[in-house]
C-alpha cells in the first residue's frame, strides 16, 4: 500500500477541542433549558407577612397576588395556573394591574376570571398597560360581569370572626388626570377609619414604599417591574420595567418604618426581553398574628 505524504501527515482531531466543543454543547443546552424553564414554569412563592396589629381572627388567611398577567397562557383557558390557584385555598385573591395588552386579550382573560372568582373573592386595581389599551371600559364591564371588585381609590373591610382589617386599591397614575393622589386616598382612609385596623393597599407601580411608610400603610402589595427580567446573583434584576439597569424594588419584601412592600415578579411578560432565572411566580401571603419568629 502507498501511503501519500498528505495522508500520512493529516492532522487529527485534537482531543481537548473535542472537550471544548462538548463543554460548549452542554453549556449551550443548559441555557435554553434554564430559559424555556424561567419563561414557562410557574413557581409558588408563600410568604409570611406578620404583625402585632393583624387580629388573631386573620391567623393564616392567605391573599393570592397575581400580577402582570399580560394574557398570558399557561395551559388551555390557563388551567395549569387555574389548578395552581385553587390548590393554595386562598381567601381572597388580589390582582395587582397589567392583566391585558390589547382589547383582543379580553377573550384570553375572560375564562381565567371566572374561574378565578369561583375559587375566592378576586380583588383588582388597574396597571398602566389597561389604560393604554384602548379597551380599559370593556374590562371594566367584563371585571363586573365576572363578579370581579375593582378598587379604584377606595377601600373596604374584610370581615372574619367578628375582626376586620382594611383593604383598598389604587389606580395606576396613566388613569384618568383628575384622580386623587395615593397620599390623599391613605390620609383619606387613615383619617375615617384610625390607626387600628390592619391597613392592605393593592397597588400597581412597585415604588409606592418612600411615599407611602409615612402615612401608616402596613403592607403594600404590588407588581410592575417583572422582577427585573434577568436574576442574577447580588443583583434585584437587571432591567427594570422603564428599560432601565439595576433597578430596586423588583421582587420580594421592602420594609420601612412599619411598612411592607411586597412586589410579585408577575405571571406574563411584555417587556422585550425574556425572563432568565425569574420564573413566572404566584404569589401567596400569609398573614400572623404576632411578631414574626426568625
Amino acid at each position: 500500500m502507498i501511503v501519500t505524504t498528505y495522508e500520512k501527515h493529516r492532522p487529527r482531531p485534537r482531543p481537548r477541542r473535542r472537550r471544548w466543543l462538548r463543554a460548549l454543547f452542554i453549556l449551550a443546552l443548559l441555557f435554553i433549558l434554564l430559559l424555556v424553564d424561567s419563561n414557562f414554569r410557574i413557581e409558588v412563592t408563600q410568604v409570611d407577612i406578620a404583625s402585632s396589629k393583624i387580629p388573631p381572627a386573620f391567623e393564616g388567611f392567605t391573599i393570592a397576588q397575581l400580577s402582570d398577567v399580560h394574557a398570558a397562557v399557561f395551559g388551555r383557558d390557563n388551567k395549569t395556573l387555574i389548578e395552581k390557584v385553587k390548590k393554595a385555598k386562598p381567601d381572597i385573591i388580589a390582582i395587582t394591574g397589567d392583566i391585558i395588552n390589547n382589547k383582543d386579550d379580553l377573550d384570553i382573560v375572560r375564562p381565567l376570571l371566572y374561574a378565578l372568582v369561583d375559587i375566592a373573592p378576586v380583588y383588582y386595581v388597574t396597571g398602566n398597560h389597561e389604560w393604554d389599551s384602548g379597551a380599559i371600559k370593556d374590562l371594566f364591564a367584563l371585571l363586573r360581569d365576572a363578579g370581579v371588585r375593582t378598587l379604584r381609590n377606595e377601600y373596604l373591610p374584610l370581615k372574619r370572626d367578628g375582626a376586620h382589617i382594611l383593604l383598598a386599591g389604587i389606580d395606576d397614575p396613566n388613569g384618568p388626570y383628575d384622580m386623587p393622589k395615593p397620599e390623599a386616598v391613605v390620609a383619606h382612609i387613615r383619617e375615617k377609619e384610625g390607626d387600628a385596623p390592619y391597613f392592605i393597599l393593592l397597588a400597581h407601580r412597585n415604588r409606592y414604599l418612600p411615599r407611602l411608610a409615612p402615612l401608616g400603610v402596613d403592607l403594600i402589595l404590588a407588581g410592575h417591574a417583572h422582577g427585573g427580567m434577568i436574576r442574577l446573583p447580588f443583583t434585584d434584576g437587571l432591567i427594570g420595567p422603564s428599560r432601565e439597569w439595576l433597578p430596586t424594588y423588583t421582587s420580594g419584601i421592602y420594609t420601612q418604618e412599619s411598612t411592607t412592600l411586597f412586589v410579585s415578579r408577575g405571571i406574563g411578560n411584555r417587556t422585550g426581553y425574556p425572563r432568565f432565572l425569574n420564573n413566572p411566580q404566584l404569589a401567596l401571603l400569609v398573614l400572623r398574628s404576632g411578631a414574626l419568629v426568625s
